[in-house]
C-alpha cells in the first residue's frame, strides 16, 4: 500500500527510532503451513486478479478509503475477488493521533467508526464473523486516547457479529535510552483480555526476506510476534529508515512479481497468514 508510514510514538511528545528487534519470539521447527497474500490501496483490476491469483491466497480488501486516498477503488469489488480465487483481509482505516486528540471522547468515536466499518462490511456482502482489521498507522506506544479509540472500536465489532483484528506495527522502537516498545505487544498487553486478531508489520531484515514471494511462505510468527495472525513482511515503496538491506525491490523502490511487466505498476505488499483466507470473509 502507499502507506503514509508508521509514525513512532503518535503525540510527537516522545522522539523514537526503530532499533533492531533480536528478542527470540518465532518457534523453531513449527510446521504450521502459511499462504502468501497481498495488500495495496488502489484495486489491481479485474484483468490482473488471475496473474496475482498464481501467487497469492488472499487479498487486502478496503472498507473505506485507505490512507491518504480520497477515494476507494476497492468498493463493489468483493464478488470479483472471490469469484478469482481469493481469500481476504478486510481493512477499515483507522484515525491518526491528530484526529483524536481534538475530540471530546476517543472510545466513542471509535465506536461510531466500528459501526461505519460494519455497514460496509455488510454492503460489500461480508458474512457475520469476518475478521475487520483496523489500520492503525501509527506506532511506538499507543497514547490514552488511541487505546480509547481502537479498544472502542473492538468492542463495537465484536458487539455486531464481527470479529476484530488491528494492522500494526511489529517492529521494536527506540523510545528513551533503554526503553522499546513494539506496538503490537503495546495493544496486546492493555487489551484486557479482548479477542483481537493481529496483523503485523515488520519489514526489517532480517527477520523480513525481502520482496519475496518464497513458495514455503514464513510463518507469521517468524516476524517475531508470537501471537501475530498475518506478518506483512514487504511494503511498496520499501521503507528507506528500515528495509534499506532488504532485497529482491525493483529500482524504483517498489515489490513487483516476476513475469508481471513494471510499466503495469502493479506493486505490492507482501503478506504471510496461517490461513488462505485470514479474515475468514469468503461466503461460507
Amino acid at each position: 500500500m502507499r502507506r503514509i508510514g508508521l509514525v513512532l510514538c503518535a503525540a510527537a511528545a516522545l522522539a523514537t527510532t526503530f532499533v533492531p528487534n533480536t528478542s527470540p519470539r518465532s518457534h523453531p521447527g513449527d510446521k504450521t503451513p502459511a499462504y502468501l497474500g497481498f495488500d495495496r490501496n488502489d484495486y489491481p483490476g479485474d484483468d490482473s486478479l488471475k496473474a496475482l491469483r498464481h501467487t497469492f491466497s488472499y487479498a487486502g480488501f478496503w472498507l473505506n478509503n485507505p490512507p491518504g486516498e480520497k477515494t476507494n477503488t476497492w468498493a463493489g469489488k468483493r464478488a470479483a475477488v472471490e469469484s478469482a480465487g481469493f481469500g481476504f483481509l478486510v481493512l477499515f482505516n483507522g484515525r491518526l493521533f491528530a484526529e483524536l486528540k481534538t475530540v471530546a471522547n476517543a472510545s466513542k468515536l471509535g465506536q461510531s467508526d466500528a459501526q461505519a466499518a460494519v455497514a460496509a462490511a455488510k454492503r460489500e456482502g461480508f458474512p457475520a464473523a469476518t475478521i475487520i482489521f483496523l489500520d492503525q498507522e501509527q506506532g511506538g506506544r499507543m497514547l490514552p486516547e488511541q487505546k480509547a479509540y481502537i479498544y472502542g472500536w473492538v468492542d463495537a465489532v465484536t458487539a455486531a457479529g464481527f470479529r476484530a483484528g488491528i494492522y500494526c506495527s511489529g517492529i521494536a522502537a527506540q523510545e528513551s535510552p533503554g526503553v522499546t516498545i513494539i506496538t503490537a505487544e503495546d495493544i496486546h498487553q492493555n487489551a484486557g483480555g479482548r479477542r483481537i486478531a493481529y496483523w503485523v508489520t515488520n519489514d526489517a531484515c532480517p527477520p523480513s526476506p525481502g520482496c519475496a514471494f518464497p513458495k514455503r511462505p514464513p510463518n507469521p510468527a517468524d516476524s517475531r510476534i508470537s501471537f501475530a495472525d498475518v506478518w506483512q513482511f514487504a511494503q511498496s515503496p520499501k521503507r528507506q529508515d528500515v528495509a534499506a538491506r532488504c532485497g529482491g525491490y525493483n529500482s524504483d523502490g517498489r515489490c513487483y512479481l516476476p513475469g508481471i511487466d513494471v510499466a503495469k505498476r502493479l506493486y505490492v505488499d507482501v503478506d504471510a497468514a496461517t490461513s488462505a483466507d485470514p479474515s475468514q470473509g469468503r461466503n461460507r
